[in-house]
């Protein structure tokens, strides 16, 4: 005899031991409707804390990933963690005190961020994440610089072949 844990389907987490449709449409529904009260009493506060944490879980895996093409770069997460935050990113340009324009620069690309920016980029994630959790405030760097290498290495058949013609070297250590 099966047990009950076997007959549960992964992906609904439904008993499939149902003697008809329409027993097991009364289970989705009923599952839905426990699923639906429960969102309801979940407060902004723990939304909020979620998205972080899941932001944080993300930042940790790009930068253990050896994929140098994980889709993923400095830009997506920053939009991502400023979204989270803010419903304007001009207020989080001006909690920054940076402008608008230079902000929407970093973020579409047409700017690499400088070290001042990243460093109240690292003072505002540690104080935002110190009321959620653990969180290393560097890590913003690991991934803009993972981001450069990846891009570096991406391009080297561009870059390589030219600069491999301009390097001499003179004497091999045998």
């Amino acid at each position: 005899m099966s047990s009950k844990k076997e007959n549960i389907d992964p992906e609904f987490g439904l008993d499939s031991r149902y003697n008809s449709k329409k027993e097991l449409q009364k289970e989705s529904l009923a599952l839905m409707q426990g699923r639906l009260e429960r969102m309801k009493s979940v407060s902004e506060a723990d939304i909020l804390r979620a998205k972080l944490m899941q932001l944080k879980f993300k930042m940790e895996d790009y930068l253990k990933n050896k994929d140098l093409e994980s889709g993923y770069n400095f830009n997506l997460f920053l939009e991502s963690y400023i979204d989270i935050l803010y419903p304007k990113r001009i207020d989080f340009a001006a909690d920054l005190n940076i402008t608008a324009n230079y902000l929407s620069k970093i973020i579409n690309r047409h700017r690499a961020p400088n070290d001042l920016f990243i460093l109240k980029l690292m003072i505002h994630s540690g104080k935002v994440y110190n009321q959620v959790c653990r969180f290393k405030e560097e890590i913003w760097y690991e991934i803009y610089y993972k981001e450069k290498i990846s891009e570096t290495m991406r391009k080297q058949g561009e870059w390589g072949p030219e600069l491999g013609k301009e390097i001499k070297i003179k004497k091999i250590v045998s």
